[in-house]
């Protein structure tokens, strides 16, 4: 049995008004579970264009107001009786309610627009980026002719936030990755008796590409959101505009030390990655194929020439250097609101993993000839 209070729907039969309105129509009582629901259902039983009477509600706020006014299609009923308190609460809602804006069909012409705007956008952010690479360059020859004004505090900080926090996780899944590479690897080379080639395999696979590539990746995701995160809520906070009005240089203070940070922390991590999954591809070979550890140790520095060495070292600086950069723009580029911190956060990562990829894979064109 409903209570007087529920709100419900009921159909004269009076030849009056066709809809009653009864009960209260509050939030209160739309909270409880399954009440907004089922109003919406009885709704729409009911003719928006029919008549309607709201005098017997017992409480009539705003929530209700809006839950009909929506269901008349934002529009008042030619017939609709209600009392003046009742009407003043709609009058408040109709008011304030905003319609929702229409979708155009964009033709050719709407197409080319927005491309051109894109490309405009994309261009700006390449400029952009281009000149804080400049100015990182012209930071780099300043702390070269004054190394006491250099930011080394803040140097020394974010080394250890990127480099040395980074270990568990790398060392986690470079340990992994070194596994099920080497259990895949082992099934194709017991088929052909190869089975001692897997220290070539592994060797050349782990520390030329995937020890320095996973460990960007992870360092992106990791590292390279945390910058942009760092920066843009200096700029939500107007720290930045604060820097600007004591005249502290953002790319001196915010991006030099970063960059420098991450320049010397990559090649350390990759190299720790690489080492992890050597260690895990050397237990999954013992386990697989019999490969003894000793014996892998000993074939590796054979079959891997140090050439593979220099080229996963230097791949990783030049990763470190990307990695920082992309998170400072973005965050640079932040809006003082917390939506677009949000979206400089993801592109970040988005664009610092993508570009770590094309890196890699221009380095692997570039230089394939080495250490073979």
């Amino acid at each position: 049995m409903q209570e007087a209070t529920t709100p419900r729907l009921e159909t004269s039969a009076d030849g009056g008004a066709h809809a009653r309105v009864l009960g209260q129509w509050t939030a209160a009582q739309f909270a409880r579970r399954g009440r907004l629901d089922e109003l919406r259902k009885a709704l729409s039983g009911f003719d928006a264009a029919a008549a309607w009477d709201l005098r017997g509600a017992e409480q009539l706020d705003h929530v209700g107001a809006q839950l009909l006014w929506d269901h008349w299609g934002r529009r008042r009923p030619q017939r609709l009786a209600l009392l003046p308190a009742q009407g003043a609460v709609l009058e408040r809602v109709e008011r304030f309610t905003t319609e929702p804006p229409l979708r155009r069909h964009r033709g050719w012409r709407g197409r080319y627009l927005a491309l051109g705007e894109s490309v405009l956008h994309k261009a700006h952010q390449l400029r952009e980026f281009v000149r804080l690479v400049g100015q990182l360059a012209l930071n780099v020859l300043r702390l070269a002719r004054a190394p006491q004004e250099g930011p080394w505090r803040d140097f020394s900080g974010h080394l250890y936030h990127i480099g040395a926090t980074a270990l568990p996780i790398t060392a986690l899944v470079g340990f992994l990755i070194g596994v099920v590479l080497a259990y895949l690897t082992a099934k194709q080379l017991r088929q052909f008796g190869a089975d001692a080639y897997i220290v070539n395999i592994l060797g050349v696979a782990l520390i030329r590409e995937l020890g320095p590539m996973l460990a960007a990746i992870l360092v992106a995701g990791r590292s390279g959101s945390s910058i942009t995160a760092q920066i843009g809520v200096m700029r939500v906070t107007d720290e930045l505009d604060a820097m600007s009005v004591m005249g502290i240089s953002h790319s001196f203070r915010l991006v030099l030390p970063r960059a420098m940070a991450l320049a010397i922390a990559m090649p350390l991590v990759s190299v720790w990655t690489t080492f992890s999954a050597l260690a895990g591809g050397m237990l999954a070979a013992d386990i697989s194929l019999g490969i003894t550890p000793t014996y892998f140790l000993g074939a590796l520095p054979e079959a891997v020439q140090v050439g593979n060495l220099v080229l996963a070292t230097a791949k990783s600086v030049v990763f470190g250097l990307l990695i920082a950069l992309i998170g400072c723009h973005y965050g640079l580029q932040v809006e003082p609101n917390t939506q677009s911190l949000g979206q400089g956060t993801t592109a970040s990562v988005v664009t610092s993993i993508t570009v770590v990829i094309l890196v890699d894979a221009l380095f692997a064109i570039a230089f394939q000839e080495v250490g073979f």
